[in-house]
């Protein structure tokens, strides 16, 4: 299996996506329509409350960086897809023969 690549996200991208969990949308739904891993989105609000969010040490990410690592993440999850489609074409073939 691949490694994912990890990803890197500029602090505006992270404080949006913390401001619209506290604004009272789930971290779920959230880190569905901005592509991230929900335990990704937890810890940025924890961090946040923590006052740690975009601490000393932060990475500066450009935005070409960030969608370039957006669109990789989004190619694993469609190959993953499309292999779980595969093996459920060969499964439901061989059952109907």
């Amino acid at each position: 299996m691949k490694k994912i690549p990890k990803q890197e996200y500029t602090p505006e991208f992270r404080e949006l996506a913390v401001k619209r969990v506290k604004a009272g949308q789930t971290a779920g739904t959230v880190a569905k329509e901005l592509g991230l891993i929900e335990q990704t989105l937890r810890n940025w609000v924890k961090a946040f409350d923590a006052g740690k969010l975009n601490g000393p040490g932060t990475k500066q990410v450009t935005p070409e960086q960030m969608e370039l690592s957006r669109v990789r993440a989004e190619n694993l999850r469609l190959r993953r897809e499309n292999e779980i489609l595969k093996k459920a074409a060969a499964y439901f073939a061989r059952e109907a023969l």
